[in-house]
C-alpha cells in the first residue's frame, strides 16, 4: 500500500505521543503539554500513514521559531538561516519500509523553497551506524558535536549535527524573494491546518 504523508490532526494526538515514548532511546521522551505545544508552534508537523493506520510523524522548525531545544539553539547560534527537523518517528512494524524516506522527500520539499539548509541531530550516546547511514545518503554532513545539557540525574546525549545545503533555494529565492506563488502544493503544512480550522471553526 502506498504511504500518504499529510499534516496531523489534533484528535491524533495521544496517538503520536505513544508512538514517540515507544520508539527507544533514540528519541527524546514527551510529555502531552509539549506535544501540545509542538502542535501549536511547529512549523511543520506531519503523519505517515499506511493502510488506515499512523506509521509515523516528523516535526519541524524554521530557524526564528521560539523552540526549546537544546539542539535547535546550537544550530542558531552556529547558523544564521536554515530548518530545524526536531524528531521523525517512525512505528517499529514500519521501518525499513520506506517511511522514513518518504517523510524526508517531503519536509525537504518544504525546506528547499523557504530555507539555504535543513539541519538535525542524531545521537551518538549507544552507536547510532544505520540513522548515520541514512542520513548520509540524504546528502547531510556532520558540522559538530554537541553534548545536551544534563537533566535531573541524567547525563546529556552527546549528537552528532547534521546539516544538508539545499541546492534549489538558491534559485528560487533569486527569483520569487520571499513571494512564493500561490499553489496548493507550496502552501506550508501549518497554512492548510490554518485552513481547515478555520473552516470546521475549531
Amino acid at each position: 500500500m502506498s504511504i500518504v504523508i499529510r499534516d496531523v490532526r489534533e484528535h491524533e494526538l495521544d496517538s503520536v505521543l505513544a508512538l514517540n515514548n515507544a520508539a527507544g532511546p533514540a528519541i527524546l521522551p514527551l510529555d502531552a503539554a509539549r506535544l501540545r505545544r509542538f502542535y501549536t508552534d511547529a512549523d511543520y508537523f506531519r503523519v505517515a500513514e499506511r493502510d488506515g493506520t499512523l506509521a509515523g510523524f516528523l516535526v519541524g522548525f524554521s530557524s526564528t521559531a521560539n523552540h526549546d531545544s537544546d539542539n535547535f539553539r546550537w544550530f542558531r547560534e552556529h547558523y544564521p538561516d536554515f530548518f530545524y527537523i526536531d524528531r521523525i518517528v517512525v512505528a517499529s512494524r514500519r521501518r525499513g519500509g520506506g517511511v522514513g524516506r518518504a517523510f524526508y522527500a517531503d519536509v525537504q520539499s518544504h525546506a528547499e523553497l523557504r530555507y539555504p539548509q535543513l539541519a538535525c541531530e542524531v545521537f551518538l550516546d549507544d552507536g547510532n551506524d544505520p540513522a548515520l547511514l541514512f542520513h548520509g545518503s540524504f546528502g547531510f554532513r556532520e558540522v559538530g558535536q554537541h553534548v545536551m545539557a544534563t537533566t535531573g540525574d541524567a547525563p546529556g546525549h552527546r549528537a552528532a549535527m547534521l546539516l544538508k545545503d539545499l541546492c534549489s533555494y538558491p534559485w528560487v529565492h533569486d527569483t520569487y524573494g520571499g513571494h512564493l506563488p500561490d499553489v496548493p502544493w507550496i502552501a506550508a503544512p501549518r497554512a492548510h491546518r490554518a485552513s481547515a480550522h478555520r473552516a470546521t471553526g475549531t
